[in-house]
């Protein structure tokens, strides 16, 4: 998901650019054509005129169809941010982390909070705040991640084993409200692409902040907060 998509938005400018250029072009030419002088009518007899047709029925316009949402999503509701500036603060976390291939990205995010889940209630340890997924690296096979539940204060004993205790990402991001099911996540990822794009931004990691228990919760509408870490600029050549 997040990253894999940067592959996407060059079709679409250039199929942009192809159909301005037929608009242009077809108005220039209706121009010209409305411009040249016609040939001189050509002189005849004057006829009687011929009985003008019957005006045609006209067939009232069919209505315009309603937008068309991606399958599996849900409309936006009000509150629902979309490229949000804001900053986040650094919390600990109990986290989990691995490497695994786009099929299974679900799979790995529910298997993953099942296991932090079960370790926090074992070892007594209270959770304070949405679970979420790190992006760290990815390409076109697979991503690598950090998978964690933030939590209200570091334990005495640090975890060990496949659990670690860390810290959230903080600094400067962009906030994208989604909402639906989880494999229809990649439209938005296509979108946010195109908006960085735009803006001429570089992300540096993609979060995934879970609003709706993914353990719990409908897979098919769920509400999930995209925080995209911006990279800071380049420094200008002094």
């Amino acid at each position: 998901m997040p990253f894999r998509i940067t592959r996407a938005g060059v079709a679409g400018v250039a199929l942009a650019a192809i159909l301005l250029a037929a608009i242009l072009g077809r108005g220039l030419s209706q121009a010209a054509f409305a411009q040249s002088p016609g040939p001189a009518p050509a002189q005849t007899q004057p006829q009687n005129p011929a009985p003008a047709p019957p005006a045609a029925a006209t067939t009232p316009a069919a209505p315009a169809a309603p937008e068309q949402i991606a399958p599996g999503a849900t409309p936006a509701q009000p509150g629902d941010v979309f490229g949000e500036n804001t900053t986040l603060t650094a919390r600990p976390m109990i986290y989990v982390k691995g490497s695994g291939t786009w099929d299974k990205t679900f799979d790995i995010i529910t298997t993953s909070l099942k296991k932090i889940k079960t370790y926090l209630d074992k070892e007594g340890i209270k959770s304070d705040g949405l679970p979420m997924t790190i992006f760290t690296a990815s390409d076109d096979n697979g991503f690598d991640y950090e998978i964690g539940v933030p939590i209200a204060v570091a334990p005495k004993n640090p975890p060990h084993g496949e659990f670690a205790l860390g810290q959230t990402p903080d600094g400067a991001a962009l906030k994208f409200v989604y909402r639906g099911s989880y494999d229809d996540l990649d439209n938005t990822y296509e979108t946010i692409t195109d908006y960085l794009d735009e803006k001429r931004l570089d992300a540096k990691e993609m979060i995934e902040e879970y609003v709706t228990d993914p353990l719990s919760g409908d897979a098919g509408k769920l509400v999930v907060n995209v925080y995209v870490l911006i990279k800071p600029p380049d420094p200008s050549p002094g």
